[in-house]
């Protein structure tokens, strides 16, 4: 019996092929373990006929489709935009432990988060973690952190305790949404190095204990020309502020329609285990714009003259 012939089954190898290639819009960086220094180049991951094997390409893509959308609009009011790019601000929460304490628990080792076991002895009832002065054992892993972020270029800004025992949070500078992400995906990484360097673990599932807040990874976007100008910022007189509106109600016209792929784009176990609850958001896609600009809104939408200020 004839065997059937490769080519004939997968079509010609070379169209098997992934492919490599450097990203130049977010920057190389040099990442230092011990006595080693590594290059790493930030790269996206596409087959032979140019279809995306990576979550970078559809960002990027998704950031060149909005540009062309944006800078025609942008120009009804500013003839000087040329590039429109998306910018994020990312909050990452975290939970640190003991290493000991740690190691002494297989689920958390094996899952990152608790599977069974009698309910923390001391819940959120007043939430007191949150304003109390961080430890110092823990503000000597924040500052190494930081340390090491500004040596690799990422920007973090903001160091707090968070709501739950145990449970901190930083937050950096905003960027341009593709080295934003790339620089959270390394902050993960370092996070866990500069951690177990001073004999802590970082936790970073959505929900590591029952009954207890869990950590989010807040996304603060927003839109920005290359004028150096926010195009989500109301600025001082939003009812006049005729650019602000037009990306507003845009923006919020956008999720309305697209609210479905929006929430599977979130929706895998860890995080709607998380949703709901203590938590922010719930697991619905929603937008809350205050009571002023929807008072203002519903005032454009009636055909009234605005009268709200900021």
């Amino acid at each position: 019996m004839a065997r059937p012939s490769l080519l004939g089954v997968c079509g010609a190898l070379f169209e098997a092929r992934g492919y490599t290639v450097w990203d130049p819009s977010s920057p190389a960086f040099i990442i230092e373990v011990g006595n080693g220094k590594t290059l790493c180049i930030p790269t996206i991951f596409v087959t032979y006929g140019g279809a995306a094997q990576d979550f970078k390409l559809p960002l990027l893509r998704s950031q060149t489709l909005l540009d062309k959308a944006a800078v025609p609009v942008c120009q009804m009011f500013d003839e000087r935009v040329t590039k429109v790019t998306a910018t994020l601000g990312w909050e990452q929460e975290y939970f640190l432990l003991d290493d000991a304490l740690f190691n002494a628990r297989p689920d958390l080792v094996m899952t990152g988060r608790t599977l069974l076991g009698s309910p923390a002895s001391k819940h959120q009832q007043l939430e007191d973690h949150y304003f109390g002065s961080i430890p110092e054992r823990v503000y000597a892993f924040m500052r190494d952190l930081e340390t090491e972020c500004h040596l690799l270029g990422i920007p973090v800004r903001t160091r707090h305790n968070e709501v739950a025992p145990s449970q901190y949070e930083l937050a950096p500078i905003y960027e341009e949404i593709n080295v934003a992400v790339d620089h959270n995906q390394l902050l993960m990484d370092v996070m866990d190095r500069v951690g177990r360097r001073h004999k802590l673990r970082v936790l970073l599932h959505e929900k590591p204990f029952a009954g207890i807040n869990g950590s989010g990874k807040h996304n603060n976007w927003s839109l920005g020309a290359n004028t150096g100008v926010n195009l989500l910022s109301p600025g001082d007189n939003p009812r006049r502020n005729l650019r602000f509106l037009t990306f507003f109600v845009n923006t919020i016209m956008s999720v309305y329609k697209y609210a479905d792929i929006l929430r599977a784009s979130i929706a895998h176990a860890g995080n709607d285990h998380r949703l709901g609850a203590n938590e922010a958001p719930p697991a619905i896609i929603s937008v809350f714009i205050g009571e002023a600009m929807s008072k203002l809104l519903n005032q454009i939408a009636n055909g009234k003259k605005p009268t709200m200020q900021r």
